[in-house]
């Protein structure tokens, strides 16, 4: 890129960071006309055989949205990489870009945000967690035994107790992503009883700034929860091994087609660490 410093942040108290991009016409032009050539050699224009078209006539041949998206998928991801090494972030969410200005001869602006790791404190986990089981295992007056509490409900407790007692300012940004997955999935569900979004909410006596604030409030509570279980598991010094890993990838498996698609290197990391997420949970049930 022909500028070093081409962009200007922005931070939130809640860890959201916005990148506003100018990236120099110079620059667009070249990636431009290089994925039209590209584009250009899968292409029939009359006068010419495929793939040998001038220039000009591939561009009057390829539709403007198509050459903008492909053009900035070229830039962007390599743009973003620079700049989070350059400014030492460290993303928890993979970006989310917006184009503001895509005009001939004239720089393109593009905004994108993500967010940080958020820092908080874990305060002394085990022993509020302790106290926290213990306090409903004491016999009251009437009782003729101590009460037993079984796996669930000591599972109930630590997440509850979790979420009561560890702060964490979780970035908007994740939780209006989340809340649209939810509210996606609703919207299919929906779809498939053959509704309309008016009709459901009808159905169930709720507006739909109800279902989005209850879909917020769940939203910030799993990833705090999330987040919080992350932590304790590297604080805990919890580790997994591969046949772990392998033998997770079995059992969500029930077809070899989705024993392959899980068993890449991404999938891999994924349920990594929701298996640890499990070990820290299942460590302080049993606290």
């Amino acid at each position: 890129m022909t500028n070093d410093k081409n962009y200007t942040i922005a931070k939130t108290d809640d860890g959201t960071i916005q990148i506003t991009y100018s990236i120099a016409y110079s620059d667009i032009k070249k990636v431009k006309d290089d994925v039209a050539l590209e584009l250009g050699k899968d292409l029939e224009i009359p006068g010419f055989r495929k793939g040998n078209a001038p220039l000009d006539k591939i561009l009057a041949n390829i539709p403007e949205d198509t050459l903008v998206e492909k053009t900035l998928s070229k830039i962007l991801p390599k743009l973003f990489s620079e700049t989070i090494d350059s400014e030492k972030i460290k993303p928890i969410l993979f970006p989310k870009f917006e184009l503001i200005k895509a005009k001939e001869n004239e720089d393109w602006q593009v905004i994108t945000k993500t967010a940080e790791f958020p820092v908080f404190d874990l305060n002394n986990y085990k022993e509020t967690i302790k106290n926290a089981i213990n306090s409903k295992n004491i016999l009251k007056p009437g009782d003729n035994k101590e009460k037993v509490l079984s796996r669930e409900e000591r599972e109930q407790i630590v997440i509850k107790t979790l979420l009561e007692t560890i702060s964490i300012n979780i970035p908007k940004v994740l939780i209006d992503e989340e809340v649209q997955n939810r509210f996606s999935r609703l919207l299919e569900q929906i779809d498939k009883l053959g509704l309309t979004i008016d009709t459901y909410l009808t159905s169930i006596g709720k507006k739909l700034e109800d279902i989005k604030k209850e879909y917020e409030k769940q939203s910030k509570d799993t990833l705090s929860l999330d987040l919080i279980l992350s932590e304790i598991s590297k604080n805990e010094k919890f580790s997994i091994s591969e046949n772990d890993i392998n033998e997770a990838v079995k059992a969500s498996s029930a077809v070899s087609e989705l024993e392959k698609e899980l068993d890449n290197p991404e999938k891999r990391r994924l349920i990594e660490s929701i298996i640890l997420k499990r070990k820290a949970l299942n460590f302080l049930t049993s606290l």
